[in-house]
């Protein structure tokens, strides 16, 4: 790879195993700075376990994961490639961040708090400097009246729209969303995608989105991936994913999905 010409991630042959079930088979998947790619296909074809691995949540049975031209999943011992210590990943997966499908907001804590603990505590951000991004954000989210409550005193939909100022707030190069709207009653559901638009028009984060919305990923995606059983079985814009697929499988997963939408 030429510097500066790598891909931000690289999958490169990665495999990930549970036991006997091979969710990764071989995964070669390059993502570039700024880009906006969605992930869509099947439960259960590895879509999630993509961006498992970039949290570091569950680590490659095989292959090698880059972020930014380094190893991420691994680390140079002299010049061999040996799996990451636990340090190295804390260290290197700073710049990225990720909105779940659960909120994960911490209860006892007000809204303002849960979007400043992490750039005070992990980043060291002053408090008043973390405090008036926070006010930043959720002004973004459109939550800016809600700064001093608590989590249990928000619906579904603006407890998302916390997450992802949260997720913000950390700055991260690369910000992974999984399934972010599946939690959430279908009324508040446009709500939180329509923020995530909002972040896709105005910053240059490099988004990498696992949605069942497709109306969503066909707005907002540079390349969409469609996944079955572990491997990609077509990628292209989404004008040609959605408008002309090329693969039998992809068409049976869209006109599956939506007809039932």
């Amino acid at each position: 790879m030429e510097p500066g010409n790598e891909p931000l991630i690289k999958f490169d042959s990665v495999v990930k195993r549970f036991g006997d079930n091979v969710v990764l088979d071989g995964l070669d998947l390059d993502v570039n700075a700024g880009e906006r790619v969605t992930l869509i296909g099947p439960s259960g074809s590895g879509k999630t376990t993509i961006l498992r691995l970039l949290m570091t949540l569950e680590h490659v049975n095989g292959g090698t994961i880059w972020v930014g031209g380094r190893p991420f999943s691994h680390m140079y011992r002299g010049d061999k490639l040996v799996p990451a210590s636990e340090k190295y990943l804390r260290e290197h997966r700073k710049t990225i961040g990720m909105v779940f499908q659960q909120f994960n907001l911490f209860p006892n804590m007000t809204v303002r708090k849960n979007v400043t603990e992490g750039p005070v505590h992990s980043l060291g951000v002053p408090k008043e400097e973390a405090s008036e991004r926070a006010v930043e954000l959720l002004e973004m989210v459109g939550l800016a009246d809600k700064i001093d409550a608590h989590p249990t005193q928000l619906s579904g939909g603006q407890q998302q729209r916390v997450a992802i100022a949260r997720a913000l707030a950390m700055r991260p190069e690369i910000l992974l969303l999984d399934e972010v709207t599946s939690a959430l009653d279908p009324e508040l559901v446009a709500g939180v995608l329509d923020v995530l638009r909002e972040i896709a028009r105005e910053t240059d984060i490099t988004m990498l989105c696992v949605t069942h919305e497709m109306a969503f990923a066909r707005d907002v995606s540079d390349r969409v991936f469609m996944f079955d059983a572990g491997r990609i079985a077509e990628s292209g814009p989404p004008e040609q994913i959605f408008g002309d697929p090329h693969e039998d499988r992809t068409k049976s997963f869209l006109k599956a999905v939506l007809e039932h939408d």
